[in-house]
């Protein structure tokens, strides 16, 4: 019997047709980049849409995913006839359409359990490779990306796209799961290390809230009774709490957002705008405009031309040029704003079939999915701040993490061997 060789394992473990997945995540760090992967998605089902067999494989695949992307495009869309930058909006509609190759591709290479474990430990190298890159930045000063930014950890992403906790978090089920997969609590519990120390140094305190999610979440499949899920979370909180006590006295930039925090239970509205880096001034924006457009909002990606208009007076978002805070920093209230209540309807009906699909699926599906629902988990959970889920990047990771949502729950025929 031969031995295969690392070349053919390579090959086994690691399918040449889950590249243009993997690319999204690899091309992250590079802005724009990242809709390289989205292209070779579009280029893949070309390719493979071509073959009957393949249209046929599709056919019960593509319900779910296509049923969320239009509660997402159809809540844009009906923002955008009134919009107050109607072509910003509309542009934004049509941008829509590359996310679809994205799930189609997926739903056709990447639905059986051996293609999303070997998909997800891509992922995972992908992000340890970051972490390694972090950790480096942490001890020395210096990244492939350079120097960090002055107050905050920003690896790979580099000083001028402080974009690292925010990742990092939210991807962060991946390579936790992965590691436990493959060497059981311990190996949990050195990724959590590995991946804790870079997120709080990176100086997002919405990263610091999802990441513990993602924690607890993980630490109740690992104990699953009470008792012991109590005694776990005492040990993981005092984990937390050392090395948060450990990185401010080595941080003073750390220290600084930590006291920062803490002025918001001083209880004056200056001290928690403060605290939140001005967002309550932008959440109290975000209100007044969906008071004065409650059905479609001010239009999808108009939150910053209409801000000036809904400001209060001294606002200092409001720019010279009229615009103002980018966007809502908060998804319901960004859904509310730019496409009011008919856009928020259409985005719980999408949240509602996400579950819905989960509900039903098999527990085989389940595990497969587990670790792209939990980072949907820490990326949207609405008792936190958030990016733009409208905007070009942040939408693109968003739709990444649904593609393989919905391939890990369309079933698990087996893919053919030219896939």
């Amino acid at each position: 019997m031969s031995i295969p060789s690392l070349r053919e394992r390579l090959a086994s473990e690691f399918p040449a047709a889950l590249l243009p997945l993997w690319a999204v995540a690899l091309l992250l760090p590079f802005g724009r980049s990242a809709e390289f992967g989205a292209l070779l998605c579009l280029a893949g089902c070309l390719m493979l849409l071509r073959d009957p067999a393949r249209r046929e494989q599709l056919r019960g695949r593509w319900p779910l995913f296509v049923a969320l992307w239009a509660c997402y495009a159809g809540a844009a869309a009906i923002s955008a006839p009134d919009a107050v930058n109607p072509a910003k909006s509309w542009g934004t509609v049509l941008a829509a359409l590359r996310l679809l190759p994205l799930g189609l591709y997926a739903l056709l290479v990447a639905t059986t359990p051996l293609r999303q474990a070997a998909l997800q430990t891509g992922v995972a190298i992908v992000v340890g490779f970051w972490l390694l890159d972090a950790w480096i930045q942490a001890a020395t000063g210096w990244s492939l990306a350079g120097a960090p930014e002055a107050e905050r950890l920003s690896g790979v992403f580099g000083a001028e796209n402080l974009k690292l906790g925010p990742v990092l978090a939210t991807l962060s089920p991946f390579l936790l799961i992965v590691a436990q997969r493959r060497w059981g609590w311990r190996g949990l519990a050195a990724a959590f290390i590995l991946v804790l120390v870079p997120v709080l140094l990176a100086g997002s305190r919405a990263s610091w809230f999802a990441f513990g999610l993602v924690a607890l979440v993980m630490l109740w499949t690992q104990t699953r009774r009470p008792l012991r899920f109590a005694a776990a979370l005492a040990l993981l909180a005092a984990g937390f709490a050392a090395a948060m006590v450990v990185a401010a006295h080595g941080s003073a930039a750390f220290d600084a957002r930590i006291q920062r925090t803490l002025q918001a239970l001083s209880g004056s509205q200056a001290n928690v705008d403060f605290a939140l880096a001005g967002r309550a001034r932008i959440w109290q924006t975000s209100v007044a405009m969906i008071e004065a457009h409650p059905v479609n909002g001010v239009g999808v990606r108009g939150f910053r031309y209409a801000y000036a208009e809904y400001a209060t007076p001294g606002d200092a978002f409001v720019q010279p040029d009229g615009s103002g805070a980018a966007h809502a920093h908060q998804w319901v209230l960004e859904v509310l704003s730019e496409t009011g209540a008919a856009g928020l309807l259409l985005w719980l009906t999408g949240f509602a079939a996400a579950v819905r699909a989960w509900r039903r699926a098999g527990e085989t599906q389940r595990t497969a999915a587990f670790a792209p629902a939990l980072a949907l988990v820490a990326m949207t959970f609405p008792l936190n701040t958030h990016l733009a889920f409208y905007s070009a990047w942040w939408g693109l990771l968003f739709w990444w993490l649904i593609a393989q949502y919905c391939a890990a729950l369309a079933g698990n025929a087996p893919e053919t061997a030219h896939a």
